[in-house]
């Protein structure tokens, strides 16, 4: 019963909360009904209130365009104001059309109630007006920014809304304040401020840079034929300096204006370029100097700096160049201002990108790698930064250096020098023809001193000197340009280099050693000025070609080379030998690197074609022993010395050097015979008719340890039968020598002799040999094995060659310097094609290369596409590099590689990298000093009963020093040890020692020394008389094997007739 009673209660409350819920949703659907009504009556309401307003606007425009009749200005306003209040996507005609009917009215002669801008004047309708003319202005900017000039009807748009935004920002066109109006214009002018500063608050700047970017670059002004008019460019100048020149040039607007306009790239070149009248306006308000005062305080730079990032503040340094560069006078007068503006900006962008760099990095067309995002549109619009190295600024900025005299003195000329084999010129007729050529030489040798560091001259010239070290290490993807553009005027850097010379009580040399130790801003300044001259020195002896450096001696005089190396080379080793490098960090690192850069490429031209007098290069200071017993220890000055500049050391102590080195290496890889261990001996039998073949198949394959040790050679001869004898290295000193004879030999095609001097280099037709490749890498290994081993072989090779074998960077100097020593008649053509005053394209050259392979004319392109591409004036110097590059090196890049992996294989680069191209050419072939007589008897060995008191021997020694001329005393040494030059350290390193033995008979019946032939040689007791034979040698063994000859004449005659006849090749 209750149960029942409980049933029918709960389906009571059931039903009645689903009726209240029911009711619930009625009234809500009721509610949303009407709510839905209401938005749908208020919306079509609006549509039709719109259709009907746009209907009036559109009747007002139809019945304007179609009568005479002339609209009063109150009508336009009320138009204006209802197409204002539905202006949308679709009524940009609408507001097009209003733009046009408000100008027509401002154009209409003496009808004050037409203009538009009478409103203004009206206490009723002034706010009004105010409002409506702003709102119509930023809309017109809005659609502005929209706009594609390059489309006729957006063309004709964009000048549309320009004239409106200029027409009411400035009353001098209004009509309104002519005659007696004149009276309003202060209030107007207030008015168009008051306009211009909504605009402004609205982001007016923001809107023109867009507008500058969109429009005038990206579709205008980078058109070969711009799509805007020069109307239109001056009007959007025009309205971007209004608000400048109303707020009296404050800062905010000086800012805004930085920021937002001078950032456009190349907006300066745009501007002088198509609207002069522009620029006027930009000196008549000296806006550059101001640009320049704002600038000079360091929180406003970094504030614009940091506002615009790397690449705007790049376009706003471009543009304060150009203003510079087209405002010299402004430029003279604020040139400190200027100069530290500028450093201030390219130090900003130095420290944006080293924070910038990242693992995803963009390429930057002037500063390389680093995060930020590139608009490559506008790569070519960083052109106008090349203002800062062109004549006009450069002349300004150094013109305290430029305006100095050099004096003049009459030359001295220098003591006459020794030439050298790798001279092209001997020195002394180059000094020579160098004084016949001036008549008077500049005396600015020696550092003189006087100048005060602290004076505002010097101050100005080392802030010049920082601006452009900074932009050379910022501007790191255009360095070349720079140091070229700086490099441009002749007289700067020799002006520059006396300038130097006179800074500091004692000269220059001095002051920069102090500033090493001192960590000051002078001393850095004074530093970035020695920096500069360096990195532009050093790049033009770069570009220079040896005709220009020595016998027209552009820019340098010989005598200013000689100081100017003198100088960089006791900085250089006081920076080292003072312990300055050890901890050189940074700025102080940049500055060693630049200096010794500068030194070496002096260096290398030195080594080259000797410009500087003997011992020039050595320091007197620095004991040998000394250094070596650094070395020793393993300090790092004496190893950083070693690196960096070796040529201070005597040669003849480095060449013991590169001996010890070898001896020790020797030692540590166990192939020196001691009292308890024997080296490892490897052992090839060589068929002499087979030698190089043989020699090939046999040591290619040699482990590199293998090929240093210790190598026995067993010679078999035609018939297969073993030759007697015991190699005691004299055996193999014989193998290497024919080896290296045979395949140095141009008939086989592995080398060829370059033109005049007979020099050896790979040749380009090698591939003739089905394995060259291997070949070369197996010569590479007998030249080093030679070397090595210390075996002296006259091997000449084409200094181009061998510098490339030695790794040496043609940074120090151009392929063209190098071509000489190559085809000396292929030089002379190319240089008359550089000097050729005519149209080069009349010579019909190509950027292409014809050469005869084998009876076949093949064209090698010297870049993609050059047999197309005509030589000109523009591209000759190009081409000239080009050229010279392929014939030294592309041509026989392969061969060359080859070579040199065989030739490293076993001399470590790091062993020769203390010896210069000549120099390893004397390493490899021997002193060519006059031979040494006196040490050559000091260290010979005599057999066969001779000594050194015996009369044959007398007669020898005295026919070499007394009858025989130097070129016949080094055809005797080639004679007896297949090399007419003297081992570089003496006789005494020669291996095996130079010996005379005493021989009774022919070389095919000699069997040796027995004890009758010795004691018949020492007492002179001869079997027959020798006189029908000649000397005969075994160089293998350096052994002279000289007849007992009855008178000296006899043995003078025989000896003579030997030596020229190269009998001593003959195998013994």
């Amino acid at each position: 019963m209750f149960g029942a009673m409980q049933t029918s209660k709960s389906q009571f409350l059931d039903k009645a909360r689903l009726a209240r819920e029911e009711r619930k949703g009625v009234k809500e659907r009721e509610r949303a009904a009407t709510q839905i009504q209401a938005l749908v009556r208020r919306f079509l309401c609006r549509c039709r209130l719109h259709r009907d307003i746009r209907k009036e606007v559109d009747d007002f425009f139809i019945a304007s365009e179609a009568g005479p009749i002339k609209r009063n200005a109150l009508s336009i306003l009320k138009i204006a104001r209802k197409l204002l209040f539905i202006l949308g996507k679709d009524d940009k005609v609408r507001f097009e059309k209003l733009c046009r009917t408000i100008l027509s009215s401002m154009e209409v002669e003496n009808e004050p109630k037409v203009w538009y801008v009478s409103l203004a004047l009206s206490k009723d309708l002034t706010i009004a007006w105010i409002k409506q003319i702003k709102d119509v202005l930023w809309i017109s900017c809005e659609f502005l920014k929209t706009l594609k000039p390059d489309i006729l009807q957006d063309n004709k748009l964009v000048t549309l809304y320009l004239t409106m935004l200029v027409t009411f920002t400035d009353t001098t066109t209004w009509k309104i304040v002519r005659g007696k109006g004149e009276a309003m214009k202060p209030a107007l002018n207030r008015m168009c401020e008051n306009i211009m500063g909504h605009l402004n608050q609205k982001g007016f700047y923001s809107v023109l840079q867009v507008v500058v970017y969109c429009i005038l670059l990206t579709n205008g002004l980078v058109r070969s034929r711009p799509s805007l008019s020069k109307g239109t460019l001056t009007a959007i100048f025009t309205l971007s300096l209004r608000p400048v020149i109303a707020a009296h040039f404050s800062d905010n607007l000086l800012r805004s204006f930085l920021i937002h306009i001078m950032s456009v790239p190349a907006v300066v070149s745009h501007l002088n370029t198509l609207t002069p009248e522009c620029m006027v306006t930009i000196q008549s308000h000296d806006l550059m100097r101001k640009f320049i005062l704002f600038l000079s305080r360091e929180e406003q730079c970094l504030d614009i700096c940091v506002c615009l990032e790397g690449s705007h503040t790049l376009c706003l340094l471009g543009n304060l160049i150009q203003l510079g560069y087209l405002n010299v006078k402004v430029l003279e007068l604020e040139a400190c201002h200027f100069v530290k503006d500028l450093t201030d900006m390219l130090s900003y962008c130095q420290r944006y990108v080293s924070q910038k760099k990242s693992n995803l990095t963009h390429w930057h067309p002037v500063l390389g790698w680093f995060s930020q995002t590139v608009d490559y549109g506008y790569q070519d619009h960083f052109i106008t930064l090349q203002c800062l190295w062109g004549v006009p600024v450069i002349c300004t900025l150094f013109c305290d250096v430029l305006s100095k005299k050099l004096e003049i003195q009459e030359p001295t000329p220098p003591p006459p020098q020794p030439t050298t084999l790798q001279n092209n010129l001997p020195v002394k007729n180059l000094f020579k023809r160098a004084f016949q050529k001036s008549a008077s030489v500049r005396n600015i040798l020696k550092p003189i001193g006087g100048r005060r560091v602290d004076s505002a001259e010097v101050q100005k010239i080392c802030s010049v000197c920082v601006l452009y070290q900074t932009a050379l290490t910022t501007l790191t993807q255009i360095r070349l340009q720079i140091l070229t553009g700086l490099t441009y005027l002749d007289d700067l850097l020799p002006k520059l280099w006396a300038f130097i010379c006179e800074l500091g009580p004692q000269g220059g040399l001095k002051l920069f050693l102090e500033c090493l130790n001192n960590d000051t801003d002078e001393s850095k300044c004074l530093l970035a000025m020695l920096m500069l001259f360096c990195d532009c020195s050093r790049h033009l002896i770069t570009i220079l070609d040896d005709i220009e450096v020595y016998e027209e001696q552009i820019s340098f005089k010989m005598e200013e080379l000689i100081t100017i190396s003198s100088f960089l080379n006791t900085f250089v080793y006081k920076m080292i030998w003072d312990g300055i490098l050890e901890n050189a960090k940074g700025e102080r690192l940049d500055l060693f690197y630049s200096v010794h850069g500068w030194l070496m490429v002096l260096y290398e031209r030195d080594c080259r074609r000797r410009f500087s007098p003997d011992e020039h290069w050595l320091r007197k200071d620095l004991k040998p022993s000394l250094l070596f017993q650094e070395l020793e220890k393993g300090k790092k000055r004496a190893q950083l010395l070693l690196q960096y500049i070796p040529h201070v050391i005597p040669h003849k102590n480095r060449v013991l050097l590169f001996r010890n080195i070898v001896t020790k290496e020797k030692e540590t890889l166990g192939l020196v015979e001691t009292s308890s261990a024997s080296p490892h001996v490897t052992h090839i039998t060589i068929r002499r008719s087979r030698m190089l073949e043989d020699g090939y198949d046999q040591l290619r394959r040699l482990p590199v340890n293998s090929m240093k040790g210790v190598i026995r050679v067993k010679f078999v001869n035609d018939l297969g039968v073993d030759e007697a004898g015991i190699d005691q290295d004299g055996v193999f000193k014989e193998f290497l020598e024919e080896i290296i004879k045979k395949v140095f030999n141009p008939a086989l095609n592995l080398f060829k002799t370059t033109s005049g001097t007979e020099r050896l280099y790979p040749s380009p037709t090698s591939s003739i040999h089905e394995n060259h490749l291997q070949l070369f890498e197996f010569v590479g290994k007998m030249l080093g094995k030679a070397l090595y081993e210390g075996i002296v072989v006259d091997v000449p090779f084409a200094p181009f060659f061998l510098g490339q074998v030695l790794g040496h960077h043609h940074s120090t100097f151009s392929f063209i310097d190098e071509l000489p020593s190559l085809d000396a008649e292929f030089y002379k053509n190319l240089t008359s094609i550089k000097r050729y005053d005519g149209d080069v394209s009349d010579l019909g050259l190509t950027l292409s290369y014809d050469e005869d392979v084998m009876g076949q004319l093949v064209c090698h392109e010297l870049i993609p596409g050059g047999k197309t591409m005509a030589v000109t004036n523009e591209n000759k110097i190009s081409y000239i590099h080009l050229m010279a590059h392929f014939r030294m090196h592309t041509q026989i890049k392969e061969q060359t590689a080859a070579f040199i992996r065989g030739f490293r294989s076993i001399i470590s680069q790091d062993w020769l990298h203390m010896f210069s191209t000549p120099e390893v050419q004397r390493l490899i072939s021997g002193d060519n000093a006059e031979i040494d007589l006196d040490d050559l008897k000091k260290h010979t060995v005599y057999y066969g009963g001779f000594h050194s008191s015996h009369r044959v021997i007398i007669w020898l020694w005295d026919i070499l020093s007394s009858d025989f001329t130097p070129e016949e005393r080094a055809m005797f040494l080639k004679f007896v040890t297949s090399c007419s030059r003297p081992p570089l350290l003496g006789f005494a390193y020669l291996k095996p020692p130079f010996s005379i033995r005493c021989v009774e008979v022919s070389d095919d019946q000699d069997t040796g020394d027995t004890l009758g032939s010795v004691l018949r040689g020492f007492f002179t007791i001869r079997k027959k008389e020798p006189g029908g034979r000649l000397p005969t040698s075994s160089t293998c063994f350096n052994l002279l094997k000289l007849p007992n000859y009855s008178k000296k004449s006899i043995l003078r005659d025989k000896l003579r007739y030997a030596i020229s006849m190269n009998t001593g090749f003959e195998l013994s």
